[in-house]
């Protein structure tokens, strides 16, 4: 191994027993675990619990934000956790297979929002821990485009998740079971990842100095707004969509395809926007994205219909990796020297975002299932928020290419 670091090794598909298929592979499981069940399985659950009469809308407000706050104070220790980011990633898995599980154990709100926190908090370990192995094996690699492979994972998960459930609602499975069933495979995932994982994590020399600098990282209070706007913005449609389909045709077979295609179109966007939008400056991208999600997020509340969800599935759904890696790499450049603070920075407004968003709806929502004022006036507010945030970042100083 030590060998391997003072020669073309480390450009090869292997680096002693490590392989750059086993870093990819390993990374988007724990991606998809973390992201497509850790946080986002409720959302295609809701609406069949919504069915079923064990949970209402408001209460599914709840149950998301204190997955988001749970997000939040994960994504804030995860640095002070005394493991290795292998063990600390490893142990995150085994609690979202635990606490998915565990949802079916109980019909209690009260431990349900339990549950979703630790779930959050254990999705936000998985998160940055996967980010850090993962990406200091793709540097020693020399393959840094290998992030979109690694990042995929979260696409990935939400469309793995939300054909699980879809199939399931089909199916007549009850929400109990289901639960339980996705508990189950995010124990089986797990495994794999286990498996695949490497079990050091490389430091290039580069990498140790940039930590001996004594920089302070800030990034522009306006670009932390603008990210924050995105997460109130994507995490409406993101967590009510599949209920908005049901309120359509309340037929599984037909409600349930609108988070597999949110999925979906999240796993292939990032690939399709380093490809069309090679060339275009990342506050561009970020304007643009910002834009269609707004759009996304209008569709549904000036037309309900089964189109005008789906439509707004791939907006959405479309858009908020890519903008998420554009804010993100717009972060990194404007504090190269010690990016953390700004990157911290930055998870921490989007986190914010996410859990007021779902407040805001279940504070404006009545007890009805059928009744969506609240929900369309919170997705009427973040379109408007969106495209403010789209103007000023239009208009701001250009930025290199995305």
């Amino acid at each position: 191994m030590s060998n391997s670091s003072n020669n073309p090794a480390s450009s090869r598909p292997m680096v002693g027993h490590t392989s750059f298929l086993a870093v990819c592979a390993a990374g988007a499981l724990a991606l998809a675990i973390a992201m497509g069940i850790g946080r986002f399985a409720f959302t295609p659950m809701l609406p069949l619990m919504v069915r079923e009469g064990s949970l209402d809308l408001a209460s599914g407000g709840w149950l998301a934000a204190a997955n988001y706050a749970g997000y939040l104070v994960g994504a804030v220790t995860a640095a002070r956790i005394a493991l290795t980011p292998q063990r600390l990633g490893l142990a995150a898995l085994g609690a979202i297979a635990l606490t998915t599980a565990a949802m079916g154990w109980t019909s209690s709100v009260e431990l349900w929002l339990l549950l979703r926190f630790v779930a959050g908090v254990a999705s936000a370990w998985a998160l940055v821990s996967t980010s850090v192995w993962g990406l200091a094996w793709l540097a020693r690699f020399e393959r840094p485009a290998g992030a979109g492979m690694l990042y995929a994972g979260v696409g990935s998960g939400i469309a793995l998740a939300g054909l699980w459930c879809w199939q399931a609602g089909v199916a007549g499975v009850r929400a109990d079971t289901l639960w339980l069933q996705l508990g189950a495979l995010a124990l089986l995932l797990g495994g794999a990842v286990a498996v695949w994982m490497p079990r050091t994590t490389p430091v290039s020399p580069a990498a140790a100095s940039a930590r001996a600098e004594a920089g302070t990282g800030r990034a522009d209070w306006s670009l932390v707004i603008c990210y924050g706007v995105l997460g109130f913005g994507y995490i409406l449609p993101a967590t009510f969509l599949p209920v908005l389909a049901r309120a359509v045709l309340d037929d599984p077979a037909v409600f349930g395809a609108a988070w597999p295609m949110f999925g979906a179109a999240a796993a292939i966007s990032t690939w399709l926007a380093s490809v069309l939008l090679r060339g275009v400056g990342r506050l561009r991208v970020l304007a643009l994205c910002h834009l269609l999600m707004a759009v996304g997020c209008l569709l549904p509340v000036l037309h309900l219909s089964a189109g005008s969800v789906l439509a707004a599935a791939l907006l959405v759904g479309g858009t908020f990796m890519v903008a998420t890696m554009a804010g993100m790499q717009e972060a990194r450049a404007r504090v190269s020297d010690n990016p953390t603070a700004a990157l911290g920075r930055m998870t921490a407004a989007f986190a914010i975002g996410q859990m007021a968003g779902p407040m805001l709806s279940s504070l404006l929502s009545t007890r009805s299932a059928n009744d969506f004022t609240g929900l369309f006036i919170a997705l009427a507010v973040g379109a408007l928020a969106l495209l403010a945030s789209a103007a000023w970042l239009w208009r701001d100083r250009p930025t290199p290419s995305f």
